[in-house]
């Protein structure tokens, strides 16, 4: 019984050696294509397909989401590493909303406000990646002076885009 057992394993075992090299000869002769998820350009090293910010935005499927909600979340460079926290979100005169973000300092002392885009802003969870803006452009922006901007209410709703890493 054993023997047979044997015999029919060594059977198998030379069929299925002799038929796999032809099988994956064949398999590697067909051409494969790799479905892959539509993902905008972040836009940062996009200079080949430049693209204005509002349309980046407009691609990531914007959210609505409770301004109340946003204050206090962690804005996040791309090696995830906080470049400050999110202070207040203000409407221009120009109607385009900013989120004002304390950049800088020693864990938020001594951090000065800056003016945010909330075109290059996406939400992941309970933060916030800035995906159009890099970190030496936070060092190079202005300190936000409240001028003529509106602040907006907690329970006032903005749209936000989604990010993903």
């Amino acid at each position: 019984m054993q023997c047979r057992v044997m015999v029919l394993g060594l059977a198998i075992g030379s069929a299925i050696a002799l038929v796999a090299p032809a099988r994956a000869a064949a398999i590697s002769d067909r051409a494969f294509g790799v479905a892959q998820a539509m993902v905008p350009p972040t836009g940062m090293g996009d200079a080949d397909k430049p693209m204005p910010m509002q349309e980046r935005m407009q691609r990531r499927f914007p959210q609505p989401v409770r301004v109340g909600d946003l204050i206090g979340l962690r804005v996040l460079d791309d090696n995830d590493s906080t470049i400050g926290f999110v202070r207040q979100i203000v409407r221009t005169p120009q109607n385009k909303i900013e989120l004002i973000v304390a950049y800088g300092g020693w864990f938020g002392w001594g951090a000065r406000p800056v003016a945010v885009p909330i075109e290059v802003i996406g939400i992941e969870g309970r933060q916030l990646a800035s995906l159009d803006m890099p970190m030496n452009d936070y060092a190079a922006a202005p300190t936000w002076q409240q001028s003529d901007a509106t602040v907006l209410p907690n329970d006032a709703s903005i749209r936000v885009a989604l990010a993903r890493r």
